[in-house]
């Protein structure tokens, strides 16, 4: 069994089908093989390198959340064994409802035999059965890998494609699932206090899919080349900051402040780039944003902070947020006493266009002189908004506030 431990091409990784019988492209660890470090839940131990169900297991998964990816894993199943592996999971409710569940289960035991197609291995639970057959001996490992991309889902057991999906038209035939309408979420085990053993899990994940020919054509080109930090630059250092298979990624951690900035200075521009909330975050009380900049109350968020700065100034920051005004504000001018009532309303999103947390958002900024515009997954938030003073060039910042963040596709026009 040949295994790619690097780095592979993203189109590479997006095009692999053929499972383990050909090649094994892990990327990182969601399983240190020796602790549950990274996961939460309780009725699992850790037992010779591998991940086991005991008999109060119930649910464990993982801290991140996860949208596009690839995820590779073995499992061993004891007699008459059921299990399952969540996907897009809130993290609160029935997973199986809230997200949705592929089955994990000796399919081959008696008393499974009248079960609902979609009950046995591989099946996602009450949508949609899979292929049957291809489950090695109880008490010998599986391997199994599950590609998530956008609304598309493939599982493949031990080399063979056992089951194909699209959420999209799921969700059409079953309206009331909530869990088939999300695209991000937990990855997790759902236990029913059965043996089950799970070993080298890894995952690989994957940037949203762009129009990279429409978009070079248009006259865009690309600012993070999704594999290194070439052409960016932080102080003191870019220790908190990866690129992996075209995902810049800030883990959230805390510590010193350590804004990405490009080498670059740009003048009038066009930028385009793609953003997702990969953790959690804290409760905090916030205020309430009404839509002509002022503050009215306060409420309790799961805050998400980070954002864009524009020209090398941090006063110019296009904010990506959870705030009840969502994000595209400028807080900088919104909060500035200086600012009159028309920057500020200015400055101030219209509509809240924000996806769900996990999920991926696209973002196009517009800056000419000092009018800004921004556009969030389709939607119009800021319309020629006045930045009084902005400096006339300057570099582009990514902010880190404390929050795991991860963007992909930035591209920019120059004008």
């Amino acid at each position: 069994m040949k295994k790619i431990l690097h780095i592979l091409p993203v189109a590479a990784l997006i095009c692999a089908s053929a499972g383990f019988a050909a090649e094994v492209m892990t990327i990182r660890p969601l399983f240190n093989g020796k602790n549950l470090s990274g996961w939460k839940g309780s009725g699992y131990i850790v037992e010779d390198g591998a991940i086991v169900c005991t008999p109060e297991g119930r649910n464990l998964i993982t801290e991140e959340i996860f949208a596009n990816f690839v995820l590779d894993f073995e499992f061993k199943l004891s007699p008459g064994a059921n299990n399952g592996l969540a996907i897009h999971y809130p993290g609160t409710g029935d997973a199986a409802y809230t997200g949705m569940e592929i089955q994990i289960l000796d399919s081959t035991h008696p008393k499974y035999k009248d079960l609902k197609n979609y009950q046995f291995h591989g099946g996602i639970y009450t949508l949609m059965p899979a292929k049957q057959g291809v489950l090695k001996p109880v008490g010998e490992w599986n391997q199994q890998r599950v590609t998530v991309m956008g609304p598309t889902l493939k599982v493949e057991l031990n080399g063979e494609i056992i089951l194909r999906a699209n959420f999209d038209e799921l969700c059409a035939r079953n309206p009331k699932h909530e869990g088939v309408k999300r695209r991000a979420g937990h990855i997790g085990w759902l236990g029913h206090g059965d043996r089950v053993a799970f070993r080298k899990i890894h995952i690989g994940e994957l940037p949203p899919v762009a129009n990279e020919e429409g978009t070079k054509a248009a006259g865009f080109q690309r600012i993070f080349d999704g594999t290194t930090l070439e052409g960016w630059k932080s102080t003191p250092d870019t220790t908190n900051w990866k690129a992996t298979l075209g995902i810049l990624k800030h883990n959230g951690k805390p510590g010193p402040v350590n804004d990405l900035w490009t080498e670059k200075s740009y003048k009038d521009f066009k930028l385009v780039c793609d953003w997702r909330w990969s953790g959690r975050g804290p409760m905090k009380s916030q205020p309430v944003v009404m839509h002509d900049g002022s503050n009215q109350g306060t409420h309790d968020i799961e805050e998400f902070d980070s954002g864009i700065f524009l020209r090398g100034e941090t006063k110019s920051q296009v904010n990506l947020w959870n705030w009840s005004i969502g994000s595209g504000e400028v807080y900088g001018y919104r909060i500035d006493k200086k600012s009159s009532a028309e920057v500020k309303a200015g400055v101030t999103p219209k509509i809240k266009a924000d996806r769900p947390i996990g999920e991926w958002n696209r973002t196009m900024i517009s800056l000419t002189g000092d009018q800004l515009s921004v556009t969030l997954n389709g939607k119009l938030v800021i319309e020629k908004a006045q930045l009084p003073g902005i400096p006339a060039t300057g570099p582009i910042g990514l902010q880190h506030h404390g929050s795991a963040i991860d963007f992909a596709n930035i591209w920019i026009k120059e004008e």
